[in-house]
């Protein structure tokens, strides 16, 4: 009989193998050395293994930890504070987006990740600036870290609607030799566990020279491009001011769209523009949450797949979506797309879970290591309680009920244990590599500092949540 690291038995398990979700009764997961070493049925595995911890998960569901493609968790110190706001990114966010700190957002990204880890989410797919600190969070928390090093060539201020982006070539250069240095210390750290992107901030954030040139880093040095793309008519208007041409036209022009390129949004993007971005084998990860709340909008998501892409799911950012919870998410996605074609039985709650799991790893390169439980993979996996009042009861025959209620029902606190590369991080609920209460301090202070810094120019802007501050509506 061999001893090795862990044995996690159950009766219930979904290991997101194959086209459907993998169910699988009365099982163990064998895991040695942060790698799932052998899943069976219980009887076998304890004949064959001793696990220096058991976990006896008997009354709870094993599956894959939830992918979150895309999220600012450094926006999460400005949470709520740019909801129902028409010209979301300068008027609602820039006031107190403009005035923040590395502080600020080092605060928020502890907050953030700690909030997703705690939902069962074990990929944190973090784009944004301080991106050295943002890994050595990742790195204690011990959460899988799929991160885009942002690049930005626009100066930092509040735009008028209509007016031109101002660029300066200095600061752009600055921020790619920051992300490559970032990629040099930080890529394929830990076994893999993070990986490092670049990530220009958009095509209308950042010079045709110095996009280019990001191109062609990432295929030197064996990476992915993580941008948004066609994120709503903003963007599209700064592109046709400056270079008369939709951002997707644009740049499928310039071939920068292949299986390296990751999309973010597609809000704006028109049929035949989905059509050209996943016929070249580019993905894409939808953010049903935040572009809801920011434009009203469901994003092309279906019609990305129907033309062959990949698509994972992200919850952006709190100041949008207001949570980082990819249960959340996927129900909204359901949700959402159902609403928009009219049709119950559009974007049903399997699919909504193999985007937060394989189809979502796939689709930011990451579905060789996570995204379902196979022998070989690195053992993230979560524990979800059934004795939740969200998931009960269940239905074996003739129908299992799990996935919808999951999908449907739950909220994120169902999630009891939280485990990457073989780590537990969160154990009945309780975390064990970070410390709310100090996260918590940590980010009222910093938020405390960042209302009196957007203050001024909050109500110099007076948008509409000024105007619901003067009338006693918020």
């Amino acid at each position: 009989m061999k001893t090795i690291d862990m044995i996690i038995k159950t009766r219930h398990m979904y290991t997101l193998e194959g086209e459907g979700v993998g169910y699988k009764e009365n099982q163990a997961v064998a895991v040695d050395r942060g790698k799932i070493l052998a899943i069976g049925h219980r009887d076998v595995i304890k004949k064959e293994y001793t696990g220096e911890k058991t976990i006896d998960a008997s009354d709870k569901v094993v599956m894959p930890g939830l992918i979150d493609g895309h999220m600012h968790t450094s926006l999460a110190t400005l949470r709520g504070l740019a909801q129902d706001v028409g010209n979301w990114m300068m008027h609602g966010v820039g006031p107190f987006q403009t005035s923040a700190t590395d502080e600020t957002r080092i605060a928020g990204a502890k907050l953030g990740m700690a909030e997703a880890i705690l939902n069962g989410t074990t990929t944190i797919g973090e784009d944004g600036d301080c991106t050295d600190e943002i890994c050595k969070i990742i790195e204690r928390f011990g959460a899988r870290g799929n991160v885009s090093a942002r690049i930005r060539e626009a100066k930092n201020k509040v735009y008028q609607p209509g007016e031109l982006y101002e660029y300066d070539e200095n600061k752009g250069e600055k921020a790619l030799q920051e992300a490559l240095t970032v990629h040099k210390k930080w890529h394929n750290k830990d076994n893999g566990r993070i990986r490092i992107l670049f990530g220009p901030q958009g095509a209308d954030f950042v010079s045709e020279k110095l996009l280019l040139e990001v191109k062609k880093q990432a295929k030197d040095k064996k990476t992915k491009i993580h941008m948004h793309l066609s994120q709503g008519s903003r963007e599209t208007k700064q592109m046709e001011m400056r270079y008369g041409s939709r951002t997707i036209p644009w740049l499928a022009k310039k071939d920068y769209f292949d299986e390296n390129f990751i999309g973010i949004h597609l809000t704006d993007a028109l049929d035949e523009e989905v059509k050209v971005v996943a016929e070249r084998n580019a993905s894409m990860v939808l953010c049903s949450g935040s572009i809801g709340i920011i434009d009203g909008i469901v994003p092309p998501a279906k019609r990305f797949q129907d033309y062959g892409g990949s698509v994972a799911l992200g919850t952006d950012q709190a100041p949008g979506n207001n949570c980082h919870n990819i249960v959340n998410e996927m129900k909204l996605t359901a949700l959402f797309n159902k609403i928009k074609y009219e049709d119950p039985e559009m974007l049903p709650c399997w699919q909504a879970l193999r985007m937060a799991t394989i189809e979502g790893a796939k689709a930011i390169g990451i579905d060789d290591v996570t995204g379902s439980l196979e022998v070989g993979k690195q053992a993230d996996m979560i524990l979800v309680d059934l004795k939740h009042p969200s998931l009960a009861p269940l239905y074996v025959s003739p129908m299992r009920n799990f996935i919808p209620n999951l999908v449907y029902s739950a909220q994120g606190s169902e999630v009891d244990t939280v485990i990457v590369d073989g780590r537990v991080l969160v154990e009945n609920r309780e975390p064990k590599t970070f410390n709310l209460e100090e996260i918590f301090e940590e980010a009222q202070a910093q938020a405390d500092l960042a209302a009196e810094a957007a203050e001024d120019k909050f109500w110099e802007i007076n948008g509409v949540n000024a105007v619901y501050m003067k009338e006693d509506k918020l």
